[in-house]
Parts: C-alpha cells; structure tokens; sequence
C-alpha cells in the first residue's frame, strides 16, 4: 500500500526562527508525522534573519531558476533546503532577493507591518505549489499553518485544481494567534488575478483584506481546518461554528501529532 504523501506549508519553524507554538508544531509536526509512516515534505520562507552557513542551506540549482510573474514584475524564484538531521527531514526555503533578503520576518524592527507582505503571501504560496511540481510529488494532504500561508487554499481550488499533481490533494488550514493589525494593500486583490481566480472567489477580501476576511477567505477554500492555539480571534471562532468544515479542536503539545495523523486519515476517507 502507498503511503500517504503529507506536504506541510509553514510561517515559521524552529530552530531556523525561534521558538513559538507555531514554529514548535512546525518542526516536530513533520517529524512526527513521518515516523507514523506518512511520506513528507516541508516548506517556509527564507527570511533574511535566517543564517545560511550556520544552518547549512545550500540552493538546489534544478529547482530554482522560474520566474513568477507578480504584478506585472518577473521575480526569480530561489530554492534552497536544509537538512534537520536529528530527524532525518529536509526543509525547502522559497526565497527571492526583493521578498526576503531582510533581517526580518514579517515586521520590521521598529514592529511595523512591511507594506509588500502581500506580494510576499502571493510568492510564498504560488512558488510552493510550483516547486512541489518541479519535484513531480503529488500530496494526499496539504497542511497550511499560519496566516502567510492562506493564500494556498485558494490557489489550490481554483488555479492548480485540474493539475493530476493537486486534483485529489486534501487541504488542511491550521489557524494561531497569528493576528496582524494592518491590513493588506487595496491593490492585493487585483495581484492574486493568476488564471482561476476571479472576482467572485476573492470576494471576501475585495473591500477589505484584513487578517480576518483572509482568513475566512482561507477557510472557504480548506476540506478541513485545525484550530492551532488555544485561543483564536473571536469573529474568526464564530465563522468557522457556521460552516460544515470538519474542524479539529486545540491539542495539547504532547497529544497533537496522533490526533492530527488521525485527523488526516479520516479525511481522507471521505
């Protein structure tokens, strides 16, 4: 029997960034996963706070090289990977010399949200998903943590949905206590037009694309969600109570990986 295939697409893990619930179940989630007999690969940004030479990262040349078109800009899309050797896993970084050559995450170092983060949401997910088909590896489930992950749900349902690597591939969004103030630019909505997405499927965020409308935007377009913190935002908790979307509730650290390996095999058995 083929075993499943489990790609997991995340903000943050340690110890490339430091220790948070988020970059913990980033780090172990893999791992674990992978020790109950599931196939994996893992993915998240190359932040310029990240040190190449002492987490040994080195590019892989036949996977970089694409160009991704965003906003009417050519962006050249870099691919570098590390090994976590304790675990005997690979993480793939995405990375572009404009997005994330600062030594930064997400905000700057006076606690500024960047203003490009939505261009860099967009890269993110889009050289993923284009990565993942360089490798010709075809995901059972595609597991999301993390705010700047939200836009794969979306690009997975209406941009990839007839690629025969994505077409069965189950996605599972994990929402923290990942909250930002501001919201992304107007103009965001008009820079998410690749071929699949239209005004209908972005409406959400069409007038107002804040942490909330995304991530509602993200939950419409998962198979399932899985609440990551204890404590998620209100309005948030509300909507996902009024959908269908089998949801797992917040588990404990030392629960978490069986419940969430569990949770993967009966979605897949729907």
């Amino acid at each position: 029997m083929e075993k499943t295939k489990v790609l997991f697409i995340s903000q943050e893990i340690t110890p490339y960034l430091p220790e948070t619930e988020m970059s913990r179940t980033g780090r172990y989630l893999p791992q674990g996963i992978q020790e109950r007999g599931k196939e994996i690969r893992t993915f998240m940004p190359k932040y310029g706070s990240i040190n190449e030479r002492r987490n040994q990262l080195h590019e892989v040349i036949r996977l970089s090289g694409m160009n991704l078109i965003i906003d009417d800009t050519d962006r050249p899309l870099i691919i570098k990977v590390a090994s976590i050797q304790s675990a005997r896993m690979q993480v793939y970084f995405i990375d572009n010399e404009d997005y994330f050559q600062r030594r930064y995450t997400l905000k700057d170092e006076n606690g500024e949200f960047f203003s490009d983060n939505d261009e860099r949401a967009i890269f993110f997910a889009r050289g993923v998903l284009e990565t993942v088909k360089k490798l010709r590896w075809s995901p059972d489930i595609v597991h999301c943590l993390g705010w700047f992950t939200s836009l794969v749900p979306l690009f997975l349902k209406h941009s990839y949905n007839e690629d025969p690597l994505f077409n069965n591939s189950k996605v599972v969004y994990s929402i923290y206590d990942d909250e930002f103030d501001t919201p992304l630019r107007q103009e965001f909505k008009n820079k998410l037009k690749i071929e699949g997405i239209t005004n209908q499927v972005i409406k959400k965020i069409k007038d107002n694309p804040d942490y909330v409308n995304l991530t509602k935007m993200a939950i419409d377009n998962s198979d399932a969600l899985i609440k990551g913190s204890n404590q998620i935002n209100e309005e948030i908790e509300s909507y996902i109570q009024n959908t269908n979307i089998p949801t797992l509730e917040y588990q404990p650290e030392d629960q978490y990986i069986d419940a969430y390996s569990k949770f993967y095999d009966e979605l897949l058995t729907k």
